[in-house]
């Protein structure tokens, strides 16, 4: 969940309101079409729209995760097409509350404090910009209908002027050479006069 969490930049109530039927490990795809909603911690609305229009998508995620994917729904996840896929340990639908325990322990084994299951999301579509994405990819990954909020991610992408630079400068040098190589390939054919 962590880790389709950060690499598809869900959020908290589209992971715990993902089915079984929204995964496709093929296309390494997962499809957006219902969430979880929770209400003062106490109230679950399943199988609720997304935030928005744009929340209703399909994101990619890398590969790697499909072998992981495919352990955990073999392991925790029901056969049902709508089985959800993240669950409490008691099979049940997640809560905040009944994450939060796992969530802290998993935060104290990896020296970290204070980071928000929400953080994830930042952190996907971050790495996301950091890769070169858009403005307009990352509205569609991350579900916003407005540049406003996806803007917020892409002052990663500040950093990698440099980046930028470099990949101009092997552009140059590549696009120069084949011209070069035309030039060449130019003055070793001969001219009508020479074959007389």
């Amino acid at each position: 969940m962590i880790l389709l969490g950060t690499f598809a930049g869900l959020r908290w109530g589209e992971l715990v309101g993902m089915k079984r039927k929204c995964l496709n490990l093929e296309a390494c795809t997962v499809r957006v079409e219902s969430t979880v909603v929770e209400l003062n911690g106490s109230t679950l609305l399943l199988d609720q729209p997304p935030k928005s229009e744009a929340g209703r998508r399909v994101v990619s995620f890398p590969a790697y995760l499909r072998s992981v994917l495919e352990a955990h729904l073999k392991k925790y996840t029901g056969e049902d097409a709508d089985s959800y896929v993240f669950t409490s340990p008691k099979g049940t639908v997640l809560r905040r509350s009944n994450f939060r325990p796992v969530w802290v322990k998993a935060l104290d084994a990896a020296g970290l404090t204070g980071v928000r299951v929400h953080d994830l999301r930042h952190t996907g579509a971050t790495i996301a910009a950091q890769t070169g994405a858009t403005l307009k990819e990352l509205m569609n990954r991350i579900g916003h209908s407005t540049a406003r909020a996806a803007i917020n991610y892409q002052h990663a992408a500040d950093g990698r002027d440099q980046e930028i630079a470099s990949a101009l400068d092997k552009l140059i040098k590549k696009e120069t050479q084949k011209g070069r190589a035309r030039q060449r390939a130019h003055k070793r054919k001969p001219s009508g006069r020479d074959q007389d």
